[in-house]
């Protein structure tokens, strides 16, 4: 019985030490594989951060590309005010010079101080604001010419 025992003890060594060496094999595979993926992971960390950085560049050149621009929408906006400033100003211009000389023609043939007031007074009644087809424009153009040719009178410059 003692040789049974022994076999039975040795085939139970066997069998323990091939339990041992696949378990040693099992967890050297285990620790290859766990090495490979943390290689893994760290390569996948990396290249996050490599995207991470390439994107914060991306969005720093969106950014200054969108502050050019506004700064250039503003610019364009000013321009667009100087631009509408100056052709108010052409047009007021050009107004006020066909104004004033209509209303020198309105004054034409006038030969005395007191004509002049007679028809400064008919003029001011047609062109007045209240009235339907008054002008303030107008107005003011008349009472300049008149206060000019008024002042013209009243220096002898005309008879």
């Amino acid at each position: 019985m003692e040789d049974t025992e022994k076999v039975l003890d040795a085939q139970e060594i066997e069998k323990t030490l091939a339990k041992t060496d696949a378990d040693e094999k099992a967890l050297n595979e285990l620790k290859e594989w766990l090495f490979k993926e943390n290689v893994r992971i760290q390569m996948e960390r990396k290249r996050l951060k490599q995207e991470e950085a390439f994107f914060e560049k991306k969005m720093d050149i969106l950014k200054s590309g969108f502050a050019q621009l506004d700064l250039e929408r503003k610019k364009v906006e000013r321009d667009k005010l100087m631009l509408e400033a100056e052709k108010n100003v052409h047009i007021n211009y050009s107004r006020q010079e066909k104004n004033i000389d209509v209303a020198e023609m309105l004054f034409q043939g006038v030969n005395s101080h007191l004509a002049l007031k007679k028809r400064y007074k008919d003029l001011i009644k047609m062109f007045h604001p209240d009235n339907i087809a008054g002008d303030h424009e107008m107005v003011l153009v008349i009472n300049k010419i008149y206060e000019e040719l008024k002042q013209d009178y009243e220096m002898g410059k005309r008879a």
